[in-house]
């Protein structure tokens, strides 16, 4: 669902009608990761193995070690992947080619890497890193060998490709033309940033809209309904521009009369969404604690009594969270730690179907996550990664402003 009929554009995907996600566009949503920059080295922290960047951004980008490039290492005698202090890689006023990897969260500088990613539909073109992989939502072995073996005929030795889930199946001639294109970008980049001396933005990746439609427009979407009229023709511009003019027919103009996001009833979902307790289908609770350590989630039965016993009780509220709780870190865009404490049950086999329906539901996320461990309290404990404000810090950031 996107709603672009207003000041600001929201993105909304849902399952079987349930909200999954939500991602904003707009004067208090500006979007920096992903952005590449000429940057000038200003301080290097060498106990800290890191470096801040002026990018010509307010806060200067934070540059740690380990986010140094192969060609940065090289260039002064290291190996590839090698640790190398940084101070003896970088030197104040230094150019630098750079790129936003994680906004800056709090008081916290925004974050950037020179191991730069330009993505595009198939390929993620890695210009200075040597690296090759499919994307793990790709299991074929059969389909990663051919993706692979492209991979190695399209790129430079020094180059590195990730393909990504939309090039299951493509056909070599889609890929490598959506290789010349990345290969193209790259070069623009570089010849602009060899003209410039100040601090520059080089690169800007499409908007919210564009973005979605490139990485999430898989044979899985069923409908892609748009209440602008501007914005569903600039779709279909971009679907012909991004050689994918076989979705065309799943791309809707919505013009009734309720607002689109009343009328697929998201703006519920969406106010609940900033409660801290959810309520599950059977009657039990998630209780959702939001730290800027961590993350806590308490499972509770409540009044779950579509069960004659207990613990079939507790069993079917905690096989009803192990699907639930993945589905609130993404729509609330939790991130780092997150502890979870389950209802104990008696029978290991009940908690190992438990545990397992939650890995599964973890696969679905496209932020990478990881179940880590059950510790010794009973607690699960999964990670996810940062790349973003959560979801109640950025609405909060908004009503404030």
């Amino acid at each position: 669902m996107i709603n672009a009929a207003g000041q600001e554009t929201r993105v909304a995907l849902l399952e079987d009608g349930r909200l999954m996600e939500i991602y904003y566009e707009g004067p208090s949503h500006e979007r920096i990761v992903g952005n590449i920059y000429l940057g000038i080295v200003k301080d290097i922290l060498s106990g800290l193995g890191s470096a801040f960047v002026d990018v010509g951004l307010e806060q200067n980008l934070f540059l740690s070690q380990k986010e140094l490039n192969d060609a940065l290492l090289q260039s002064q005698g290291y190996r590839r992947h090698e640790e190398a202090p940084i101070q003896r890689v970088l030197r104040p006023g230094q150019k630098l080619i750079v790129q936003v990897k994680r906004e800056g969260i709090g008081g916290k500088n925004p974050q950037g890497t020179t191991r730069i990613a330009l993505p595009g539909r198939f390929w993620v073109f890695l210009p200075k890193d040597s690296r090759l992989g499919v994307s793990r939502r790709i299991e074929e072995r059969r389909e990663i060998r051919r993706l692979k073996r492209i991979a190695q005929e399209l790129k430079r030795p020094s180059e590195g490709l990730i393909a990504r889930t939309a090039s299951r199946g493509a056909e070599r001639r889609d890929l490598e033309r959506d290789f010349n294109f990345l290969l193209g970008t790259w070069k623009g980049i570089e010849e602009e940033a060899e003209r410039s001396s100040r601090p520059k933005l080089l690169y800007e990746g499409p908007g919210l809209v564009k973005r979605i439609i490139r990485d999430r427009l898989l044979e899985d979407v069923s409908r892609v309904i748009v209440d602008s009229e501007p914005v569903y023709q600039e779709i279909l511009g971009y679907l012909d521009y991004m050689w994918m003019g076989e979705y065309k027919d799943v791309i809707e103009l919505y013009h009734d009369g309720l607002p689109l996001f009343e009328q697929w009833d998201v703006e519920r979902q969406l106010r609940e969404s900033l409660q801290s307790e959810v309520k599950l289908e059977g009657g039990g609770t998630l209780v959702i604690a939001e730290t800027e350590a961590l993350t806590a989630i308490d499972v509770n039965t409540r009044g779950d009594v579509h069960h004659r016993n207990q613990e079939a009780a507790i069993f079917n509220t905690n096989l009803e969270a192990a699907v639930e709780i993945p589905r609130q870190l993404r729509l609330r865009k939790i991130s780092g730690i997150i502890i979870v404490d389950f209802i104990d049950m008696k029978s290991r086999e009940a908690m190992e179907k438990v545990i397992e329906r939650l890995r599964q539901e973890l696969k679905k996320d496209p932020v990478p996550t990881d179940f880590i461990d059950i510790t010794g309290l009973g607690l699960v404990e999964i990670t996810r990664k940062r790349e973003e404000k959560s979801l109640a810090a950025a609405l909060e950031e908004e009503e404030e402003g």
